[in-house]
This record gives structure tokens, C-alpha cells and sequence, in this order.
């Protein structure tokens, strides 16, 4: 297989879907007529169209052809325990993260139920705002037991916080479960995130707990309505 010729079909329709120039739902030529126009193999081809499905500028349906997705809207995916620089590395671009907040503060009684804490007491909060591409699109509320992380610097909470929970402190994050909800904004989205007219926000709950099952932290990731798509993979069991 030639690298050249698959990656150049990549760029040549990869570019062309950024710019526009194919339309959102739009029909790619058949493999045989992109083997033809590009003087190559149909094995050639499918790699093309599977590098370009893998990073979610088409949609492939069996018997009936590739189709362009909407590209505008930013993927996260649902299951998995990514963060938000690991995923703004794949998105390709300009992001900044402001810290609004970060401090160790008395719990609330709803933070509190979250974390599963019996007596509430002090927790560490950070609240961000994610801004792409020059808007504040991404709201993010965490709270972390001061058990398993007694300070965090603005640093951390500016660049990555999970790199300095498992680098520096060596926490063992293993899992999350996850509500995902749409709600009505509040004054504090309105306050803090570029909204607009929209009404509405995505909000993304996680309980992420360590390897030996204890719950060490809440967040709150709520998300313009415009800009993203939530993304899982499932597979039918087989019987």
C-alpha cells in the first residue's frame, strides 16, 4: 500500500470538509471512483476512508457509501476518562483555560451528598472556564476530597490537573460513572461562559473514584449546546 497516495486522498478530502466545501451530509465518490481519479487500489482507498472516519469527518454505511459529518460540533466521548487537554490535543484548536476559582472551602450540603461525605467538611474547588477558539464554551465545576489531594496550585489547575494528580501525587484514578443531562442555564453560565440567546446547557456530571473504589472527586462540565457531540461505541453482544 502507498503511504503517499492514502495520506494525500486523507489530506485532499480532510481539507475539503474543514473548508467546506463538502457539505455536512454530503455522499463521497464510490471506492472504485476514488481508485480511478487517484490512479490506486481500492485497498488504498479504504484506509483513506478509514483514517477520515476515524477522526469524524465521515460517517461510513454499508451498501450505501461514505457521508461527510458535521464537523463544526467538537466530539467528547462519553465513555472513557479523558480530560480536557487530552482531548483539546486531538480537537487541533487555539484553547485557553481560565481559573475562576481555586480554593479549599467548607462543602455544602449538595457537595457534600456528591462525594458521599458523612460529616461535610473542607473540599478543594476549581472552577474553570474552557474558551475555544476565542469563546467560553465550557464550564467546569470540581471538588476534590482533601484527603487524597490537601492543595492544588494554579498551575496545575491552569495546565492539567489529572498530569498533577498522577504524576506528582501518584493517585490511582481508575473510573467514572457519568449523568449527562440538559438543563436551563443559570446566571453563573451566563456570568462566566459566552452564551448568547441559548437557553439551555449540557451539563456533564462525573463521580470519578480511585482503583480501590473510593469516590475522591465530583465535577460539573457544562457545555454550549452548539458546539459538541457526545460519542460512544457499542457493540451487540453475541450469542
Amino acid at each position: 500500500m502507498n503511504k503517499n497516495i492514502y495520506m494525500h486522498i486523507y489530506n485532499d478530502y480532510s481539507a475539503q470538509i474543514q473548508s467546506g466545501s463538502l457539505s455536512t451530509g454530503q455522499k463521497l465518490p464510490s471506492e472504485n471512483e476514488l481508485a480511478e481519479a487517484y490512479g490506486t487500489s481500492r485497498e488504498t482507498v479504504r484506509k483513506a476512508l478509514h483514517m477520515l472516519s476515524e477522526n469524524g469527518y465521515i460517517h461510513k454505511i454499508k451498501g450505501k457509501g461514505s457521508f461527510v459529518l458535521d464537523t463544526q460540533r467538537m466530539s467528547f466521548p462519553v465513555s472513557g476518562l479523558v480530560t480536557f487537554k487530552e482531548v483539546s490535543e486531538r480537537l487541533g484548536r487555539s484553547v485557553r483555560t481560565i481559573v475562576y476559582e481555586n480554593d479549599c472551602v467548607p462543602s455544602t450540603a449538595e457537595i457534600a451528598r456528591c462525594l458521599q461525605l458523612k460529616d461535610p467538611g473542607p473540599v478543594w474547588k476549581v472552577v474553570r472556564a474552557r474558551e475555544i477558539e476565542g469563546e467560553k464554551i465550557i464550564l467546569d465545576k470540581d471538588y476534590f476530597l482533601t484527603t487524597y489531594v490537601p492543595s492544588l496550585s494554579l498551575e496545575a489547575a491552569t495546565n492539567s490537573i489529572y498530569e498533577y494528580l498522577e504524576q506528582k501525587l501518584n493517585l490511582p484514578i481508575s473510573y467514572a460513572k457519568k449523568e449527562i443531562s440538559v438543563e436551563e442555564v443559570t446566571p453563573e453560565d451566563k456570568l462566566l461562559l459566552d452564551l448568547y440567546d441559548y437557553q439551555h446547557i449540557v451539563v456533564v456530571r462525573n463521580y470519578v473514584h480511585l482503583v480501590d473504589t473510593t469516590l475522591f472527586q465530583y465535577t460539573e462540565s457544562r457545555h454550549r449546546l452548539d458546539k459538541f457531540q457526545f460519542v460512544d461505541f457499542a457493540r451487540r453482544a453475541q450469542n
